[in-house]
């Protein structure tokens, strides 16, 4: 089986994913999972669709992940995966849509809008 390759995002992060055949290792940016998600939430995050199929230990995957912060960046990752999952053998996606990790969650910041603080906070009012 030759690289597959998906693209992954949520907030502002984007992961790129590639997987080939393999013994189940994860490279995040050159650096091993563990190190770069020092947080076992966030492993099981990225691991969730490989753990579903069954198949955590098949393939190695490598994933250039941009932008955003550590949990944005997991949940990118872990859309990544899933769709190249997706792309090795399409019988998985029931599987997988099922337990929402096709799904590209929409959410994104809202902008700031000019004469306020924030988006949607106020500055305080005074009525005297």
């Amino acid at each position: 089986m030759e690289v597959v390759n998906a693209l992954g995002r949520r907030k502002a992060a984007i992961a790129r994913v590639y997987v080939k055949n393999g013994s189940g290792k994860i490279v995040i940016n050159k650096r091993e999972l563990e190190s770069y998600f020092p947080s076992s939430l966030l492993q099981y995050v990225v691991r969730q669709p490989l753990n579903k199929l069954g198949v955590d230990g098949q393939y190695d995957i490598n994933i250039n992940l941009q932008g955003g912060g550590y949990k944005g960046q997991s949940e990118a990752a872990r859309l990544g995966i899933a769709r190249a999952l997706v792309k090795i053998n399409p019988e998985d996606k029931p599987a997988l849509r099922a337990e929402g990790f096709i799904t590209r969650d929409p959410r994104e910041v809202e902008r700031k809008k000019p004469g306020r603080p924030k988006a949607r906070k106020r500055f305080q009012f005074s009525k005297r």
